[in-house]
């Protein structure tokens, strides 16, 4: 019962406007954000079915957002999984709702649940085009296992993508190896695998795929320092870690008290190791405390619009107000400045999932500005489709992605780097995976060494939790400070 009155708890908040649907999600203890997602995609097709069946006159105190869950569950999910009064209450009625929905079919001359949402409850604006992005978790397994575990799962694998054209026409249960990234698998819109068993023991990590591109261009050294400045919910620190190989050390910063409790439980399911978690504004974290002496490398996504993130659920969100981006930009340029003020920095990755250039090229203009010569803005992947806009000279530098140009969220990212005076070359940024061979065929970039990969490759994995053999979590020393 708890599970489900969660999910109407985040129902209610959407309607009053207490935030956005993962905002709200991930401010609970459960993982509700597939079922409110479906709720939501379906809610005006519940609305009709629960007027027709009369159950909010017949349930009087059924509310309306606990009513839409449990029927969604019951009709068009899984099944209920809880337990009590309220499943007994929802299969009391449930002949009752399965004729109305049976009728709504009729009415509508349709035969699969799909066909009854109409194309703007399908998905947010561009949701409907952009693929499920699947990263392959390489502290757990390997790419080539998880795609012979999903062939063996019904799925048909094309291979390598060579264009997004070929991404924006899957479709069924065919999907590809990412053009751009060597580890990240695409299917068709609207896959669902939070229910896969690769994903409940986190082999696979659903992330899209321009929130990979931060951590891919970043590019730690395995056992570099690294600081993952805004980190929760952790997907771009579980993507650290495994480009770390498990050596080295994430410092992982975040104001959010339950958004910390749910990124530990997620790394510790991706097998993270070497990582020390602080409820903390990294605002207020001190650059020459030698605890953070050697950290050479940043990940900065803060806060920000999120005027670029492309729901998969028709939930339309007020675009920010001047002074909100004014306010915002004022705190990114804020906490930017204060990543680059740590002394053994060599390369800093500024990231946000907004579409406003108050929020991105302003911002890291303002601050190449006020450092003068002291850092450079990197012309990271230069096949990159879509480039920064023209604010200062060099901002074609900076990538930005959309669902209508890269099939994705909308994001904009930044890779700074320390000049000269003696320091230390970062590590060479990463090259794209459309410069490699098939995988398969030789050495993914950003891959590890030709020696070690040829040695992995060679194991045998049945890409399942206890099978796994060629997923061994090399751990490093390291305290996991929760």
């Amino acid at each position: 019962m708890a599970l489900y009155g969660a999910a109407a708890a985040v129902l209610e908040g959407l309607e009053r406007g207490a935030g956005g649907v993962k905002a709200l999600v991930f401010q609970s203890r459960f993982p509700l954000y597939a079922l409110v997602s479906e709720t939501l995609r379906y809610s005006a097709v519940l609305e009709e079915l629960l007027a027709g069946a009369a159950l909010l006159r017949a349930e009087k105190k059924l509310s309306p957002q606990l009513a839409k869950v449990l029927v969604y569950d019951l009709l068009f999910g899984k099944g209920l999984k809880c337990g009590g009064r309220w499943k007994a209450l929802a299969r009391r009625h449930r002949a009752r709702l399965e004729a109305e929905l049976a009728r709504l079919k009729v009415r509508r001359k349709v035969s699969r649940n799909e066909e009854l949402l109409a194309p703007a409850q399908a998905g947010g604006p561009g949701a409907s085009q952009v693929p499920r992005y699947v990263r392959v978790n390489t502290l757990k397994t390997c790419v080539d296992d998880v795609i012979e575990f999903f062939k063996r799962e019904g799925y048909c694998y094309l291979g390598k993508a060579a264009s997004v054209e070929e991404l924006r026409s899957l479709s069924g249960k065919k999907f590809l190896l990412d053009l751009h990234l060597p580890e990240l698998l695409v299917f068709p819109p609207q896959t669902d695998f939070h229910d896969n068993v690769l994903y409940t023991s986190g082999h696979i990590i659903l992330q899209d795929k321009a929130s990979c591109l931060p951590a891919f261009l970043l590019s730690p050294a395995a056992g570099a320092h690294v600081i993952d400045a805004c980190a929760a919910p952790g997907n771009k620190t579980s993507q650290l870690a495994a480009i770390l190989e498990n050596r080295g050390q994430i410092f992982a910063f975040d104001v959010d008290t339950k958004r910390l409790a749910t990124m530990s439980t997620m790394l510790t399911r991706a097998g993270v190791t070497g990582f020390q978690l602080a409820q903390q504004d990294f605002l207020t974290v001190d650059p020459g405390d030698p605890k953070y002496s050697k950290v050479a490398y940043i990940l900065l996504d803060p806060s920000c619009s999120g005027s670029g993130m492309v729901n998969r659920v028709p939930v339309a969100e007020a675009a920010p107000s001047a002074e909100r981006l004014q306010a915002l930009a004022g705190f990114q340029r804020k906490v930017l400045s204060h990543g680059l003020s740590f002394p053994a920095l060599r390369r800093l990755v500024y990231s946000t999932c907004s579409l406003h250039r108050e929020e991105n090229e302003d911002v890291v203009g303002a601050v190449l500005q006020e450092w003068g010569s002291a850092f450079r803005l990197v012309d990271a992947f230069p096949g990159w489709p879509c480039r920064g806009l023209a604010a200062f000279p060099g901002a074609e530098s900076c990538l930005r992605a959309s669902a209508a140009d890269t099939l994705t969220q909308g994001f904009f990212v930044a890779v700074l780097e320390r000049r000269g005076d003696g320091a230390a070359a970062p590590r060479s940024l990463p090259a794209a995976a459309g410069d490699s061979p098939q995988h398969g065929e030789g050495t993914e970039p950003g891959a590890a060494p030709k020696k070690r990969r040829r040695k992995k490759q060679r194991k045998v994995c049945a890409a399942l939790p206890g099978n796994c053999r060629c997923s061994k979590q090399r751990r490093s020393g390291g305290k996991q400070v929760k």
